[in-house]
């Protein structure tokens, strides 16, 4: 795989995701969690940001009123960085919403070895949903995949296929991998 664009269509100059950016009730436990105990690296902070026109309605659709308290920009290891907000709005919404909901959503982490990543998280108080999934049968067999929670209740994923998925057999295209074929 070179990297090239193979699929002319689409946004013009798309080269891939740059960051993902999610809010968090509390920034300063948030950015320990990843942290302290994911293993994130944290980068450079900003904030507040507010405005008494309707800039932040115009601009982010939230609020006139809502106030970006700070963000702060992280990376974790080889994949997206993330951009972590903490908001105060009158309208906000404090409650996580399910994977379920519309809205609902999960970050999900590659590990070399998830019996090792389950243990830690465990052993670090991390609430782990149940035990691993092993898929054996369909295009993701070869994978393994658990969920877990933060502390403030947003869903994580740890997910491992180091002898890859079995989609690879039928395609010279891959999804993201921890290993980039083209280096």
């Amino acid at each position: 795989m070179t990297g090239q664009d193979t699929n002319p269509r689409g946004l013009p100059g798309l080269r891939g995701t740059d960051h993902i950016g999610f809010t968090v009730p509390d920034l300063d436990e948030a950015v320990t969690f990843f942290v302290d105990v994911l293993g994130c690296e944290p980068f450079y902070e900003l904030g507040p940001f507010a405005s008494d026109g309707d800039w932040m309605e115009t601009h982010l659709n939230v609020h006139p009123r809502a106030t970006m308290k700070r963000l702060k920009f992280l990376r974790c290891r080889n994949g997206s960085n993330f951009e972590v907000f903490e908001y105060a709005a009158p309208d906000q919404n404090r409650v996580q919403p399910k994977n379920s909901d519309v809205g609902g959503h999960h970050l999900a982490f590659y590990v070399d070895d998830i019996d090792a990543a389950v243990a830690y998280l465990k052993a670090s108080g991390v609430r782990v949903l149940g035990e691993p999934t092993v898929r054996t049968a369909g295009p993701s067999a070869g994978q393994t995949w658990v969920y877990f929670l933060s502390p403030w209740g947003m869903q994580f994923e740890l997910v491992s296929f180091p002898h890859g998925k079995a989609y690879e057999k039928t395609t010279s295209r891959r999804l993201w991998h921890p290993v980039d074929p083209a280096v």
